[in-house]
């Protein structure tokens, strides 16, 4: 590991481009490829959320996990209190909160709005890898959630228009 202190300028366009990381991860979950978050991992990365004792590892594992999302699943993600703090010229570590609305059985159109499914932060490190900083760890800590899991809408569900 380089353990050189970065220049001001360095340290800010690491900080911007883990905030992007944060980021874009919600964006391909909600609205892109759910798999393809696979892709801002470390080869070795890995996803872990200790509560529901799940920690998947590796690209691949993480494309799997990711992609078998239900087809029909409406997701929104919130991101805020993006932190990060940049360790070295390789390494770095952020806390974001985040915020899930999501429901299963979505056909189109509007959803009256539900209460958040979870509520909770990531704890994040990076490294940079051939100089792209990449996730190298995600923990999901959700002190609130919906006891019973994703609210599937009924098959007679009419959208809003």
């Amino acid at each position: 590991m380089d353990d050189t202190i970065p220049t001001p300028v360095d340290r800010m366009l690491a900080e911007r481009a883990c905030e992007r990381i944060i980021v874009d991860f919600v964006h391909r979950l909600d609205l892109g490829e759910p798999g393809s978050v696979a892709e801002l991992f470390t080869h070795d990365g890995y996803w872990h959320w200790p509560h529901g004792e799940r920690r998947i590892e590796g690209r691949e594992a993480l494309r799997t996990y990711f992609a078998s999302r239900p087809a029909d699943r409406l997701s929104r993600r919130l991101m805020t209190n993006i932190l990060v703090t940049v360790e070295s010229a390789t390494a770095a570590r952020a806390v974001s909160y985040l915020t899930t609305y999501r429901v299963d059985g979505y056909t189109g159109g509007m959803v009256e709005p539900r209460i958040p499914t979870n509520v909770g932060h990531y704890e994040d490190t990076f490294r940079t890898v051939d100089g792209t900083w990449l996730l190298a760890t995600r923990t999901v800590h959700l002190p609130f959630g919906a006891a019973g899991g994703t609210e599937r809408l009924p098959a007679a569900h009419a959208p809003r228009a």
